[in-house]
């Protein structure tokens, strides 16, 4: 179980839910100068976003400032192997974040344009959605 510090909740497992539509909220580039931008809609795991993030640092050799626009506040719950149906719903194993297309997951600033758009590629490749690479300027969208 991962260490993923949530507000307090009323309940403490979630139903799984649905993503529809685009995002309303958390779309447009507010912090650094690039942007990774969500095509597609699902859930992001905590590992998943730390992943990513390892791969745009090491590829940008710790130089400029990166900003995670996503936090993961959504718990998945599963049951062990080889357990019978019934009994209730299984503990928590995991935290996730629910990403509608539109929503912007990571922003990069204080680093050439080309070495953005390829520490982009990199932390787009280790997530389960397509991502698009977007810049401040090409907001008019």
């Amino acid at each position: 179980m991962s260490n993923v510090s949530t507000k307090k909740t009323k309940f403490r497992k979630a139903f799984k839910g649905r993503i529809h539509g685009n995002a309303a909220r958390g779309n447009s580039v507010a912090f650094g100068e690039y942007a990774l931008k969500a095509e597609t809609a699902g859930r992001i795991d905590s590992r998943q976003i730390e992943a990513a993030r390892k791969s745009m640092t090491r590829h940008m050799r710790r130089a400029g400032r990166i900003w995670i626009r996503c936090f993961p506040s959504v718990p998945v719950t599963s049951k062990p192997a080889e357990v019978r149906m019934g009994s209730g719903k299984g503990s928590i194993d995991r935290y996730v974040c629910r990403v509608a297309p539109g929503r912007i997951l990571f922003e990069i600033s204080n680093v050439p344009e080309d070495t953005a758009r390829e520490a982009m590629r990199l932390a787009a490749a280790k997530l389960p959605i397509s991502g698009r690479f977007v810049k401040r300027s090409s907001q008019g969208e």
